[in-house]
């Protein structure tokens, strides 16, 4: 691989700098250049690396469709449409060489109670006429069925048996799951473990017995871990704690070894990734990071059908392995490319061919194929075709001192130009247990083609640096989080980044609940403020998880004291607001009920303050749907440039009715 690495490297500059439009550095391209969904979305390598399933975007008309690419001869074939409004493609991989396993989401209602099921289907690739088969239907009469919420839960794909799967299906007891092996091809199941009390999910080891069960109680919180050795019937307990009070382990999976069980766990105030012999009870520390938490999931061999490292954000490939061949391969593509980030996101079962993901700050993603005999490597997808790529160099992980005296992190990203003070936009993310990372984010993208500099704190209660850092949410909402975006703003303006009088605050989910409580508990530090589906009222959020198992968690998270949670809640301090507010929602959001927004519209109205509502038609908290996409990005542009002002000069670039990476 080193040898080419400098050919690969001259073919990879070639085909970046096509994406870069040099006269458009400083020209601004239309909201949908920004908004179009990605032209391919999870590609999958078939087992024998000949051929490629992937989710394949089109803008006219607005589908996304299943599809299937021959590697050799690049001929596209169908499999399954959506329009992703009553049904989306969830995820998919491969069972076998001509069998591609499907998991479909729908939205679902229950007298007033709205939720989210799943399918799995099974879809035989070879075949002229493509037919999906439900790989699950519940009996009826005297045998009756439970007919799960979700029946995409897959235990193990079996890497032994490309005929079978293990699927966790609660059909005797509601949310008590059996483990049944299910044959792909016909739908057949066979009961192989009994659902037991209190057990929500199964674990199996490499060789697919079903070796590990983790209970919990959602009344009282008790949870606790149970094994069992190879060859043996009796289930030992391995952990035992209260989830509403303290945070336990978490089985992460088997090595090849099945008495061998890797799992991730506190050492001190992070997380760290051990490895326990069950025979023995001897655990022993794998991996660590000092500062950050180490909570990823394992990376398998295919072809050693063993663990050979773990994801890890923090690491410059989002990996580390501790198997040095695959070190070393990942070193030599990183030679090769050495101005982008590299993932290594699949193979084919030799690892003969695999793909590769290929990105950084300011060049949207492409996807790789690669093939290690050959020793070539060619691109074969890019996520936004039709997106020019602008050099914003300019981008940077920074850390500034909150009052309290903790240092918090986030990413700064100014424009290619910049001559003091300039518009900002601050843009806390959605979680609140989630994280902002360096790469691609074309939220971000779109506001510095607009000409403004964008910061993405890591606020206390931000996943990744720790327990203490995290357990700021628990009861947390507009506290010491909400302080630590507010002495964001204030760090960019002392210095010298910010105009503090052409800042806004735009977020999605928490991010826009922490955008519209920032409009009423520091009313006079930002100009306008954007929310797409965000939590208004915190009481209202939790009268209304009464309807689900997890309640007495999302007190605990949340808080119960009406007094309190009304204090923390935008729509209940609405009076406080001065500045335009703008509030976007999905009417099928199944996260955050679309009521939200609803209601703080109504309240802000009455209270004649400055607010705008646009209300998505059969949209959902993710922006799904390319038409809603396109809406909330054209709002929030006209929004911005009012209260903000115009920092470019605009470009009518045409629009082009084609499939979305052509």
């Amino acid at each position: 691989m080193k040898r080419n690495a400098k050919a690969v490297h001259v073919a990879l500059f070639l085909i970046f700098s096509q994406l870069v439009s040099t006269s458009a550095f400083g020209t601004e391209l239309p909201p949908s250049q920004f908004s179009r969904l990605p032209s391919v979305v999870k590609p999958n390598l078939s087992p024998d690396g000949e051929r490629i399933a992937l989710i394949k975007n089109y803008l006219n008309p607005e589908i996304s469709v299943l599809s299937l690419l021959d590697v050799k001869t690049n001929a596209v074939k169908m499999l399954v449409k959506s329009d992703n409004e009553k049904v989306k493609v969830n995820w998919f991989t491969w069972a076998n060489e001509k069998t591609l396993i499907v998991s479909l989401r729908f939205a679902s209602k229950e007298r007033f109670v709205k939720f989210t099921e799943t399918r799995l289907i099974a879809i035989d690739v070879d075949e002229e006429e493509i037919k999906q088969r439900n790989l699950f239907k519940p009996r009826g009469g005297r045998s009756k069925e439970h007919n799960s919420q979700f029946q995409d839960t897959v235990v193990s794909f079996l890497p032994n048996d490309p005929d079978h799967i293990l699927m966790a299906l609660d059909l005797d007891v509601a949310n008590l799951p059996s483990v049944y092996k299910v044959n792909v091809n016909s739908g057949r199941r066979s009961r192989v473990q009994k659902g037991k009390m209190q057990v929500r999910s199964w674990m199996a080891d490499r060789q697919g017995n079903v070796r590990l069960g983790e209970s919990l109680s959602y009344k009282t919180g008790k949870a606790s871990i149970r094994y069992r050795l190879p060859g043996k019937e009796d289930w030992e307990k391995m952990y035992e704690h209260n989830a509403l009070e303290e945070v336990g382990i978490n089985p992460l999976g088997f090595a090849k070894d099945p008495n061998m069980l890797f799992y991730s766990a506190y050492k001190g105030d992070k997380k760290a990734l051990y490895k326990m012999n069950l025979t023995t009870q001897e655990s022993t520390l794998v991996f660590e990071d000092p500062e950050y938490d180490v909570d990823g999931s394992l990376i398998y061999s295919t072809k050693l059908n063993d663990v050979i490292g773990i994801y890890h954000t923090n690491s410059p490939t989002g990996r580390i392995y501790w198997d040095d061949n695959y070190k070393k391969f990942q070193d030599a593509l990183d030679s090769a490319l050495p101005d982008t980030s590299n993932y290594l996101v699949d193979f084919s079962r030799s690892e003969e061919s695999y793909l590769l993901y290929t990105e950084n700050d300011f060049v949207p993603g492409a996807y790789l194929l690669g093939n290690r005999p050959d020793r070539t490597l060619n691109m074969i997808f890019q996520q936004y075709p039709g997106l020019h790529a602008f050099m914003t160099s300019n981008h940077k992980l920074v850390s500034y001192t909150a009052r309290d005296g903790v240092k918090i992190e986030g990413y700064l990203t100014l424009p290619e130009t910049t001559g003091g003070p300039i518009a900002t936009i601050i843009h806390p993310h959605g979680g609140p247990g989630a994280r902002e990372y360096s790469g691609f984010d074309y939220w971000t993208s779109f506001f510095i083609n607009r000409g403004y500099a964008v910061f993405r704190p890591n606020f206390r209660g931000s996943s990744g640096y720790g327990k203490q850092f995290a357990d700021s949410q628990m009861q947390g909402w507009g506290l010491t989080m909400q302080d630590d975006i507010t002495d964001a703003a204030k760090w960019l303006v002392d210095e010298k980044i910010a105009d503090p009088k052409r800042m806004c605050i735009v977020g999605a989910s928490y991010g826009g609940y922490a955008a519209t409580m920032a409009a009423t508990k520091t009313p006079d530090l930002f100009q306008c403020a954007i929310s797409f589906a965000g939590v208004m009222d915190l009481k209202r959020l939790v009268s209304k998880s009464r309807h689900f198992l997890n309640k007495k968690f999302v007190r605990k998270q949340i808080g119960e004291d009406k007094d309190d949670l009304e204090a923390r809640s935008p729509y209940h301090n609405a009076a406080k607001i001065k500045i335009p507010i703008l509030l976007l929602h999905g009417e099928d959001d199944r996260v955050v009920d679309v009521y939200q927004s609803r209601q703080m519209y109504s309240e802000l109205q009455d209270l004649d303050k400055q607010v705008k509502y646009i209300e998505l038609e059969n949209g959902d908290h993710y922006l799904s749907i390319q038409r809603n996409r396109h809406r909330v990005f054209t709002e929030m542009d006209a929004f911005l440039k009012m209260h903000l002002g115009v920092a470019r000069a605009s470009t009518d670039a045409p629009e082009k009715s084609q499939a979305v990476g052509e």
